[in-house]
């Protein structure tokens, strides 16, 4: 019998006899960390891989190695995308439509993580604008290139369990800016937005999941102020206080990206549709208070909160989506 799937489980273990011949796939955040070794893995199995990245330069250098040895028919494509500009995310989406290219997985790989306060071009608390309403918005203007059978991965984290969305202050305008709080409430809204859009399109067989990858060393870390390294050190102990808490270990960057590629193509769509996934499987509904980093809260699959997260979203974005 063949061993199961876990936390220490690769990209190349996870996609071992699995081809991807003939498969085109959406990737953003492909200049660093996990987008781009979940690119890697894909084009190796065969699959023609669209890499989206802010900075074309910095994809361009960090994936030159898998473009010059692309083997069993994959490839790889850059192309220009910043998810904290609307106008960046439409103009690529309406790019994307008008070549009529189809897509079998679009994987939202990118993100940032506890950043100071600030705006994106369109004026949203920058985790929410970019991690969220960038991909919302891209996501649903592309859905009509999403074949029958094709799959959504949301990239959320177990950060979601430090905060609910706040459908009522989303842009922190009355209430203290707080960096791991914004955190939290993009990566729930990841885990909502992927329950949703789930909802609503499983019936043509296009489903929906998101996953936490797991802590591992990543650029995701570089915006990280003093103040929230010690809040980050304070949860974190807190966690392994927990009664049989167990330590947290760090992944490699290949064990952190297997995850998004077996809930992309090797789990069972009707297994992981709607729902979030960790160490390569899906995870447990945990509802306990504090941060215990495994599993997921109910509030993060609630599908009314989703319904309304929807609504608040194309609300703010100024657009309508079937």
């Amino acid at each position: 019998m063949a061993k199961p799937f876990g936390a220490e489980s690769t990209t190349d273990e996870v996609l071992e006899g699995v081809s991807l011949t003939g498969k085109r796939v959406l990737v953003t955040g492909v200049s660093a960390g996990l987008g781009v070794e979940t690119a890697r893995a894909l084009v190796a199995h065969g699959a023609e891989v669209l890499g989206a990245a802010r900075d074309l330069a910095k994809a361009t250098e960090a994936t030159a190695p898998m473009r010059a040895g692309a083997a069993n028919g994959g490839s790889l494509e850059l192309v220009q995308l910043d998810l904290a500009s609307l106008a960046s995310v439409r103009a690529r989406a309406d790019a994307l439509v008008a070549s009529g290219k189809p897509f079998d997985l679009v994987i939202c790989n990118a993100g940032v993580m506890a950043t100071p306060s600030g705006k994106t071009a369109d004026g949203f608390e920058t985790q929410f604008g970019t991690n969220h309403l960038g991909h919302f918005v891209l996501v649903n203007r592309i859905a009509s290139l999403m074949k029958p059978g094709a799959r959504l991965i949301n990239l959320s984290s177990a950060g979601h369990q430090i905060s609910d969305v706040d459908l009522d202050d989303p842009n922190f305008e009355r209430s203290p800016y707080n960096a791991w709080a914004g955190y939290g409430r993009s990566k729930t809204a990841n885990i909502l937005f992927a329950v949703e859009f789930d909802r609503r399109h499983k019936d043509r067989g296009t489903r929906a999941a998101a996953l936490h990858p797991g802590a591992i060393h990543t650029e995701l870390s570089r915006y990280l102020s003093d103040e929230a390294r010690r809040e980050l050190t304070e949860i974190m102990t807190q966690v392994a206080r927990l009664p049989g808490a167990k330590p947290i270990v760090y992944k490699s960057v290949q064990q952190g990206a297997a995850t998004s590629v077996w809930a992309a193509a090797v789990a069972k769509a009707d297994a992981v549709g709607g729902r979030y996934c960790e160490d390569c499987h899906v995870a447990d509904v945990i509802d306990a208070p504090g941060f215990t980093f495994g599993g997921v809260r109910p509030y993060a699959l609630n599908p009314e909160t989703a319904k309304a997260l929807w609504a608040k979203s194309e609300e703010m974005v100024g657009e309508r989506f079937a």
